[in-house]
């Protein structure tokens, strides 16, 4: 992990806004309009809101996998996207597809060295990734037998194996059970814990109390509410705090999805 200077944020997004050519009409839709946000190095920011709200949008902007229409979209004080960016960046799509006659350790291997990585380097951070994701003991399996909770573990362990400081997860907990769920925050708690800023997008609000330290409320490509979780609870009735979060994000979703 590279010195990360505190007062410069890890992520900055400012009037960002991404719009897409409709087929044959040429018509453009919006899927993000001017979101602005700020998250310093090392916070945990989780993105929610209902399908089309412009989560995934968002992550893959960040990522460099698409540039912004209008407004600036920032990693560490550079361009996503860029030479400077791109190396710092990890990055776990929604519904990743994995090779299936290739085990997690060589795909591990082909990952490290999609980013530079070889020889005794590469082989310490696969090492240290599959002991960290809990697949170890199943590094030598074809990826075709893993479970659904093994694929989304090999997906973390592909984010992060050339160390970056911003990792980006693209509804991590979709389709796992609670089994899975919790295994997943542990690993997010971990990468928090080890200094690393991450962004997840999600539908579960249950658990942006344990693992944010703060929330985006998004609506129709809109930013609808943003803010730690004490603070978004301030603006709700009171009420324990997973249902007055859960009310928060209704109340400010409603006629957003």
């Amino acid at each position: 992990m590279r010195p990360v200077a505190p007062d410069i944020p890890a992520v900055e997004l400012r009037a960002f806004r991404k719009s897409y050519r409709l087929g044959w009409t040429g018509a453009r839709v919006g899927a993000v309009q001017d979101l602005s946000l700020r998250l310093a190095p090392g916070q945990v920011l989780g993105l929610f809101g209902p399908n089309g709200s412009g989560k995934s949008t968002t992550l893959k902007a960040l990522a460099g996998l698409l540039h912004p229409t209008a407004g600036e979209c920032r990693v560490f004080d550079h361009s996503a996207g860029s030479a400077e960016a791109r190396p710092r960046v990890g990055y776990l799509p929604e519904a990743p597809r994995f090779a299936p006659h290739l085990t997690g350790r060589e795909f591990l291997f082909y990952c490290a060295g999609l980013s530079g990585l070889g020889g005794e380097v590469a082989a310490q951070r696969v090492g240290e990734v599959l002991t960290w994701s809990g697949l170890a003991g199943a590094a030598g399996r074809r990826m075709g037998t893993y479970s659904k909770g093994m694929k989304q573990r090999i997906g973390l362990a592909q984010a992060i194996v050339h160390d970056p400081d911003l990792v980006l997860l693209d509804e991590p907990a979709g389709g796992l059970d609670p089994q899975g769920r919790l295994a997943l925050d542990g690993l997010i708690r971990d990468l928090a814990a080890r200094g690393k800023t991450v962004v997840f997008s999600s539908h579960l609000l249950d658990a942006a109390g344990a693992l944010c330290d703060r929330i985006a409320l998004l609506g129709k490509g809109r930013l609808l509410a943003e803010g730690t979780t004490a603070e978004l609870l301030g603006a709700a009735p009171a009420a324990p705090p997973a249902s007055r979060l859960e009310q928060l994000y209704l109340d400010r979703t409603n006629g957003h999805d």
